[in-house]
C-alpha cells in the first residue's frame, strides 16, 4: 500500500535511531531533540554519518529513512571521600 506525502508527514518518518527504526513526527533535528524529551545541551547527534553542530540543528531537516546516532551525556557519578 502506497502513503501520500501527507500521510507520512502525520505518522512520521522512518528514522533509525541508535541502530533501531523508529517512527517519529520529527521533522528537524531539533524537534526530534524536543520529543525525544532530551536536553539540548547533553546530547551530540550524528546524522547520516556527519556530526550536526547543535546551532543548525533548528535548520537540519530530517527526510524519511535518515540515520542518527545520539549520544546523550549523564552527569554524575560517585565521590570519593576520605574518612579519617
Amino acid at each position: 500500500m502506497l502513503r501520500s506525502s501527507t500521510a507520512a508527514k502525520i505518522d512520521g518518518m522512518n528514522l533509525i535511531i541508535n541502530g533501531e527504526s523508529r517512527v517519529l513526527p520529527a521533522d528537524t533535528l531539533s524537534a526530534l531533540v524536543d520529543q525525544l524529551g532530551m536536553k539540548s545541551d547533553r546530547v551530540a547527534i550524528e546524522l547520516n554519518r556527519e556530526i550536526v553542530p547543535r546551532d543548525q540543528w533548528l535548520q537540519t531537516r530530517l527526510t524519511d529513512g535518515d540515520r542518527l546516532e545520539i549520544v546523550h551525556f549523564v552527569g554524575g557519578g560517585s565521590r570519593s571521600r576520605c574518612h579519617s
